[in-house]
Parts: C-alpha cells; sequence; structure tokens
C-alpha cells in the first residue's frame, strides 16, 4: 500500500519551481519538525528534537532572499493549521516577519510577490514589461 502525501508533493513542486524563479543566492529550508506518530520511540525522538531547538508549529519551509524572509506552511487543499502553527504564525507576524499558508505553487508564487520578494521572471526591466504589456494590446509596436 502506497501511503498517500498530498502535502509533501506540493511542497516538493513548490521547492523546485522557488529554485528556479529566485535568485540563485536565495536559501529555501525545510524544517524537519515531525517524527511522526506513534509509540514511545516516536515520543522519545520528539522529545529529544525539541531539547535540540525544534519548535511547535514551525513553517515548513523558510525562504531567505534579498535580506527578507518569508515562512510558508504548506497545507493540502484541505488541509487546516493546527494551534500550534497558528500560534506560530501570529509570533512570526507580530515580529515583522512574512508568513503564509500556501496550497499551490501559484499561492507560493502569489506570496511572494505579496511580500514584496522579486522573482528572476518579475525582475525583468520594468521598462521592457511595459512595453511589452504595451504591444499586446496594440497591433502597432509602440515602443524601441
Amino acid at each position: 500500500m502506497t501511503r498517500r502525501t498530498p502535502e509533501a508533493d506540493i511542497q516538493r513542486a513548490i521547492v523546485h519551481t522557488l529554485r528556479i524563479v529566485l535568485p540563485r543566492d536565495a536559501i529555501i529550508h525545510h524544517s524537519a519538525n515531525e517524527v511522526g506518530s506513534g509509540g514511545k520511540a516516536a515520543r522519545q525522538r520528539q522529545a529529544i528534537l525539541t531539547g535540540m531547538g525544534v519548535f511547535p508549529g514551525f513553517a515548513d519551509l523558510i525562504v531567505l532572499t534579498g535580506g527578507q524572509v518569508l515562512f510558508l506552511e504548506v497545507k493540502s487543499p484541505s488541509g487546516r493549521l493546527s494551534p500550534a502553527q497558528k500560534a506560530f504564525r501570529d509570533m512570526v507576524k507580530a515580529q515583522g516577519f512574512g508568513w503564509a499558508l500556501v496550497r499551490s505553487i501559484e499561492d507560493a508564487l502569489d506570496a511572494h510577490a505579496d511580500h514584496g520578494i522579486t522573482t528572476r521572471v518579475q525582475a525583468q526591466n520594468p521598462r521592457r514589461r511595459a512595453c511589452a504589456s504595451a504591444n499586446a494590446s496594440t497591433s502597432r509596436r509602440t515602443c524601441a
């Protein structure tokens, strides 16, 4: 039996895309915050990780680029935030950092735009973008 991992699949797709569109020096990091459910061994491992600094509710991804920090919590289309994740979100936002709940690649890209993080795709010359937009709306070339 294959275990379905929709959030992991979404997260892998997001990471792949961000590695392409963010500046080359951007850092995209997943904090392995969970050990899994069940038994005494899992509880012991979680206790060890907590002692080492694992923070309950920490976001799935942290993006560092251009002096900015954005935390991304990845959820499936029907996924919900846990109380620990809500508390983490509130603490991060209160400190002035960006945080977003994302369910798709598009959500992740929108979150970056919403937090003023420019991707390589957005970074093309603004005049060139304006000309391309103007040219697309007319049959005549308006910019040189």
